[in-house]
């Protein structure tokens, strides 16, 4: 009986850390001669999931070492499931991405600053592989192109010129430097602020015009942005071209990737399923957004 009673109170407890509760809980009977050792298990509540998850955006010193991810189950900070289907998976660990390539003051237009690729690796957090660059002192991880190799000499800029660059792929320089027709990736909408767009696997977009001190980019949806001159790019393409074509294969390979098995209710679809032919979309301008300085 008073095994029963100890054990009810210790469930009604709510705990502040994260960390598992352990106790020893002795109950001795009336008689005196029967003693009862136990250890409580650490149990979570409600409360302390958000401090339970850790965000890896919350560091503020820079590393390249893969840093421990928590699982969310597609739960957010208050524990309710806020996106279906997700649960499981190997585990990961994440590589801490430098989306802004230009992170120095432009300087003169004949030395831009040159970095050696490290290596190219596959990233279990994204669909593009990743390149490890060393240059000056220090080395940052950011989105590999189609054909870099370790070895490579990768050059960033934040001059534009007089006339327009032959940038080699995997080069990152400002729109306004590039000429017309470029295929690009990891575009910014807002100078100094980081990639934002084409980011994907096999993505790449391609400019088409410069108006007036800004630049028009087409987005792989077809879409078409307009953006300041100063934003950065990085010249070529996504590398990791074949992910569209990888096959499943099992239902097991879908837990591995984190991803729950849906309904397999059949159902026919009516007439909104028909292919329709619409307008693409107007184009959607970032000029008058106010800047961001550069770090």
């Amino acid at each position: 009986m008073a095994v029963a009673c100890l054990t009810r109170a210790l469930r009604s407890l709510t705990v502040s850390q994260p960390a598992l509760l352990s106790c020893q809980a002795v109950a001795q009977t009336k008689l005196g001669t029967l003693s009862v050792v136990g250890q409580c298990r650490g149990f979570l509540t409600t409360a302390c999931l958000e401090q339970n998850r850790s965000n890896w955006k919350q560091r503020e010193k820079y590393t390249i070492r893969p840093i421990g991810m928590k699982k969310t189950g597609g739960r957010d900070h208050t524990g309710k499931i806020s996106v279906h289907g997700i649960g499981g998976g190997h585990k990961q660990r994440y590589r801490w991405i430098d989306f802004q390539r230009l992170r120095y003051e432009p300087d003169q237009e004949n030395h831009p600053f040159e970095e050696k690729v490290v290596e190219v690796r596959y990233d279990p957090c994204r669909t593009a592989d990743i390149a490890l660059v060393a240059g000056g002192n220090r080395k940052r991880w950011i989105i590999a192109t189609e054909n870099m190799q370790a070895g490579d000499i990768i050059k960033t800029s934040g001059v534009i010129g007089r006339m327009a660059v032959a940038a080699n792929e995997g080069d990152a320089y400002p729109l306004g430097a590039l000429p017309v027709g470029t295929l690009v990736n990891n575009l910014e909408i807002l100078p100094g602020k980081g990639s934002e767009y084409i980011r994907a696997a096999g993505t790449s977009g391609i400019l088409l015009r410069k108006v007036n001190g800004t630049a028009i980019v087409q987005l792989p949806s077809k879409q078409q942005v307009q953006v300041l001159e100063t934003c950065v790019v990085t010249v070529g393409r996504v590398s990791n071209i074949d992910h569209n074509k990888q096959i499943i294969g099992k239902a097991g390979r879908n837990r591995w990737l984190g991803i729950r098995p849906s309904s397999g209710l059949w159902q026919r679809k009516g007439g909104w399923a028909g292919r329709k032919i619409k307008p693409l979309p107007p184009m959607k301008s970032y000029v008058n957004l106010p800047s961001i300085s550069t770090k």
